[in-house]
């Protein structure tokens, strides 16, 4: 059984997907500003993030030597 902790198309809330990024959710409201960052999803006034595509877009930002690996 899916847990929301576990399950890949779990919605998080913008608080929870700063966590698991590491960054505050200012960077995720400026990301979003400029039209950077993770994809989301808009729900009403709410912002969502599912969680299989947070791992997504991190695994598309590896940069120098260890990209290539």
């Amino acid at each position: 059984m899916n847990t929301p902790a576990s399950d890949p198309d779990a919605l998080l809330v913008e608080v929870h997907a700063a966590k698991l990024l590491a960054v505050s959710t200012r960077t995720l409201q400026a990301w979003r500003r400029k039209s950077f960052g993770p994809p989301f999803v808009r729900l009403g006034r709410g912002v969502r993030y599912r969680r299989s595509d947070l791992l997504s877009w991190v695994a598309t930002q590896v940069r120098g030597a260890a990209a290539g690996a």
